[in-house]
C-alpha cells in the first residue's frame, strides 16, 4: 500500500471508534472525497502487484492471501467465519459507501442527477460478474425480497404444484407458503440427503416427483443449512425438458462462486451481496432471465412498471438509498481485481482442508458433501456429545472465531456451521480444528 498515504490515514483516525469515525466523515472534516479515492487506488496497486507477483500460482497460500486479508477491517484480531450471516467490507467497498452517502449531505442535486448514471454502470458491472445482461438484473434488498418477486409474480393457479426441498430457508419457503394459503396452490417437498451421494440423487429426486401440474422448482442453490451446492446445471436442463421453470435461491452465491447464469440455465436467481461479496447489508440481486421476464408481474409498482421492456419493470421502488448500490459496485471491482475464480478455488481449498480434518476426529459427523462439485465455502457439521452451542462459544472464547449453530435437532439438522471465506488462513482452520479436538477429548 502506498506509504505516503496509508500512515496520513491511520494517524488522522487513530484512536477513534468505528462509530466516531463515520460520524467524523459525514461531518465532512475528515478526508476529502479525492483522498478516499487516493485510498482505493492504492489498494488496488496493491493486489495488482500481488497477482503479477504469483502469476503462475493459481491458488497461492501465505504471503498472498494474508495480504489479501489485510483489506479487510477486522477489529480486535477477529476471525470472522460466519460471513454466511453477514460478511465484513473491504476497505474499498467502506470508502465508496462513506463517500457516496456524503453526497446527500454536501450536494443532493447530485442524488437525483449524478447517481443514477452510476447506478446503471453498477448493473452492467453485475451483469458481467453473472455472465448476463444489463437487462436481467434486477437490485433489490436481499434474497428473499428477490424470492417473493418471483413467487408473488407469476400467475399460478389453484393445484397448480411448486417444489421445494426439504433443506429450504424460510425466505424460500414462506413466499409460497403464502401463495398457496391466498391461491391455493400445492406445495410438494423433495427430500435431500445429509449430505446427498450425487448429483443423479438430486435431479432424480425432482425428476420423479414431478407431475402435469408442476410449474416450478424453487430450490436453494447455496444450501444454508448443509452448505450443499445444488447441481443447478443439471435440474435446470431435466427441468426445461418438462416445461418446468426453476428459481434458485442462491443467498451465498456471489462472492463465493464463479456465477455464470448461462451455464445454470436457471431462470431466476436471487442472491444477497452482502454475505460472500463484501457488499453493505440492504443490497441484493435478482437475475431474471429474458426469455421468463413476459411471466412475471412486477410487485411494488410506480412509474415504469407498464412502459420497461426489461428487467428494470421489476425494479420501480422510488428512491433508495443508492450508496448502498454505488458501495456494491466497488464490491464487484474488489473481487474481479482478485479473480473470481481464484477466489472460488481458495475459498474451497480452505473448505475441503477443514472437511479433511474434521473427518478425521472420532464423534464428528459431517453434514457437507466432501465432493467439491456439491459444495462451497459453508462448512455443517456436528460432533456427537458435545452441544452445538458449546462449540460455538468455546471457540469464541478461546481463539476469538465466530462461527453459528445452524438447523434443528427435530429434523437431524442441528449443528455448527463455519465459513471459509478469503480472508481465513490455514493457521485459523488449524486453530478451530484444535477448538474441536479439545471439546472432543473432555466431552462427558
Amino acid at each position: 500500500m502506498d506509504q505516503k498515504i496509508q500512515p496520513t490515514f491511520e494517524n488522522r483516525f487513530k484512536g477513534l471508534s468505528r462509530r466516531d469515525f463515520v460520524r467524523y466523515l459525514l461531518a465532512g472534516s475528515a478526508l476529502s472525497v479525492a483522498s478516499l479515492g487516493k485510498l482505493n487506488a492504492s489498494v488496488y496497486q496493491s493486489i495488482t502487484t500481488l497477482n503479477q507477483k504469483y502469476i503462475e500460482d493459481e491458488s497461492p497460500d501465505g504471503v498472498y492471501w494474508d495480504a489479501i486479508g489485510k483489506h479487510f477491517l477486522f477489529k480486535d484480531r477477529l476471525i470472522m467465519m460466519n460471513n454466511g450471516t453477514v460478511g465484513p467490507m473491504p476497505k474499498p467497498v467502506f470508502n465508496t459507501l462513506i463517500k457516496s452517502f456524503r453526497i446527500q449531505v454536501t450536494n443532493p442535486f447530485d442524488v437525483y442527477n449524478f447517481i443514477p448514471r452510476k447506478k446503471q454502470e453498477v448493473r452492467t458491472k453485475l451483469a458481467s460478474f453473472i455472465n448476463a445482461s444489463p437487462e436481467e438484473v434486477v437490485i433489490t434488498r436481499n434474497t428473499t425480497e428477490g424470492m417473493n418477486f418471483v413467487a408473488n409474480g407469476l400467475d399460478l393457479k389453484e393445484g397448480d404444484e411448486v417444489l421445494l426441498s426439504t433443506m429450504e430457508h424460510p425466505g424460500g419457503t414462506h413466499p409460497w407458503k403464502l401463495k398457496a394459503k391466498r391461491y391455493g396452490i400445492k406445495i410438494k417437498n423433495v427430500p435431500i440427503g445429509l449430505p446427498p451421494k450425487s448429483v443423479d440423487e438430486i435431479v432424480d429426486g425432482f425428476r420423479k416427483a414431478i407431475t402435469s401440474r408442476t410449474k416450478v422448482i424453487s430450490i436453494s442453490h447455496t444450501v444454508y443449512i448443509s452448505g450443499l451446492i445444488s447441481p443447478l446445471k443439471e435440474l435446470s436442463k431435466m427441468a426445461h425438458e418438462k416445461d418446468v421453470l426453476v428459481l434458485a435461491d442462491s443467498a451465498h452465491g456471489i462472492g463465493m462462486l464463479s456465477l455464470d447464469m448461462k451455464a445454470l440455465g436457471v431462470d431466476f436467481f436471487a442472491t444477497s451481496p452482502y454475505k460472500w461479496l463484501g457488499a453493505s447489508t440492504g443490497v441484493g440481486l435478482l437475475y431474471v432471465k429474458k426469455g421468463v421476464q413476459d411471466k412475471l408481474w412486477p410487485t411494488i409498482a410506480t412509474g415504469g412498471w407498464d412502459s420497461y421492456k426489461d428487467s428494470r419493470k421489476f425494479e420501480t421502488l422510488g428512491q433508495r438509498a443508492d450508496a448502498l448500490t454505488i458501495a456494491l459496485g466497488e464490491a464487484v471491482d474488489f473481487q474481479n481485481a482478485i479473480g473470481k475464480e481464484r477466489i472460488e478455488r481458495r475459498v474451497k481449498t480452505l473448505a475441503g482442508y477443514l472437511k479433511r480434518e474434521l473427518s478425521k476426529i472420532p464423534g464428528v459427523v459431517l453434514h457437507t458433501s466432501q465432493d467439491a462439485y456439491l459444495s462451497g465455502g459453508l462448512t455443517a457439521f456436528h460432533v456427537e456429545g458435545v452441544e452445538s452451542q458449546n462449540i460455538v462459544n468455546y471457540l469464541r472464547e478461546k481463539y476469538n472465531i465466530v462461527v453459528r449453530t445452524i438447523g434443528n435437532k427435530r429434523e437431524g439438522t442441528h449443528g455448527v456451521r463455519v465459513s471459509t471465506h478469503i480472508y481465513v488462513s490455514l493457521k485459523h482452520v488449524d486453530m478451530l480444528i484444535e477448538g474441536i479436538k479439545h471439546l472432543v477429548k473432555h466431552r462427558s
